[in-house]
């Protein structure tokens, strides 16, 4: 006598099938991954809101106002006025806007130029070179205030400078006040900057030498190469990815100077070494006009992000 098999349950009566414990595990696995990642990313989140986010959307709407850091009366919108007397009202913000791209144009490439060809020589298995990566990064790791101050007296009609130059031209050179011409005020402090900065970029240049394999030298060795064709033919395509950092951070690094302006010069002579940052200082909170500072910020922002783009683009990966 068999027994009848029962049909199986249709319809909305019947039991779901649970999910295996294994399957139910991972599940509760990545749950907990996502909150812990979460928990970790959130602290730096907040201060990205606080100290980026915030500061740039409230720059922005003061650009659009006439506020001042200390007024009785309470802020006005006034639209594109500020943007308009910044191009047509302020001289000293045009000649800040050249300053800084005077600045740049000569810090980026020489900057850069210097800082490899010190890779490259440090790079040598000879002794002593520790010593020397040591001495060619010590500026950097000194305060660049500390470092302005002591180039400032170095600079004077009697400093170290002038004395040196003296020496070398055996009386001939009567001296000059290297901060206080206008002709030689910017200059004075593009060597000092680049004197100042060039060892990190020493740093970064021999980090991507090292990651460039020595078959490579040896198999263009083997080849007949020169040192010249070793250097353009392996070195300069192994370092592109470090060029692309190198030179993105030099161009920040030198549209936002503001520190050797500060200390050496107060954005004289005659104007002649203020920059776009050291402009937008002054105005917001030496002189208190804070809407108007706010729009000179602005634009540096947007001209630094549309250079930071172009160069980029410029060197894009072509494949």
């Amino acid at each position: 006598m068999t027994t009848p098999t029962s049909a199986p349950a249709t319809g909305a009566g019947a039991a779901s099938h649970p999910l295996p414990p294994r399957r139910r595990g991972a599940g509760r696995a990545r749950r907990h991954e996502g909150r812990s990642g979460l928990a970790m990313v959130l602290p730096a989140l907040v201060l990205l809101v606080l100290f980026l986010v915030v500061p740039v959307m409230l720059a922005f709407g003061l650009s659009f106002t006439n506020a001042r850091l200390i007024s009785p009366n309470p802020p006005r919108f006034v639209g594109l006025d500020n943007f308009v007397r910044a191009f047509t009202a302020d001289p000293v913000f045009l000649r800040s806007t050249v300053n800084t791209f005077v600045f740049a144009l000569v810090v980026v490439p020489v900057q850069a130029g210097l800082g490899l060809l010190l890779a490259v020589l440090v790079n040598q298995k000879i002794r002593g070179v520790t010593a020397f990566r040591v001495i060619y990064f010590i500026p950097v790791v000194t305060s660049i205030v500390v470092v302005s101050i002591l180039w400032k007296f170095m600079y004077q009609e009697n400093g170290l400078v002038n004395s040196f130059i003296d020496t070398l031209t055996f009386g001939a050179w009567q001296g000059t006040a290297w901060l206080n011409d206008p002709s030689t005020a910017l200059g004075a402090i593009i060597v000092l900057s680049i004197w100042q900065a060039v060892g990190f970029h020493m740093l970064i240049w021999l980090s991507g030498l090292q990651t460039i394999p020595e078959e490579l030298y040896e198999a263009a060795r083997m080849d007949g190469a020169t040192p010249w064709q070793q250097f353009t033919n392996v070195t300069w395509p192994g370092l592109r990815s470090t060029m692309v950092f190198v030179l993105v951070t030099i161009t920040i690094a030198a549209l936002g100077l503001f520190v050797q302006v500060d200390v050496m010069t107060q954005g004289g002579p005659v104007n002649s070494t203020s920059t776009l940052v050291y402009h937008a200082v002054r105005k917001g909170y030496r002189e208190m006009e804070t809407g108007y500072g706010a729009t000179i910020s602005l634009i540096f922002f947007v001209l630094v992000l549309v250079i930071a783009l172009v160069q980029r683009f410029l060197t894009r990966d072509k494949d």
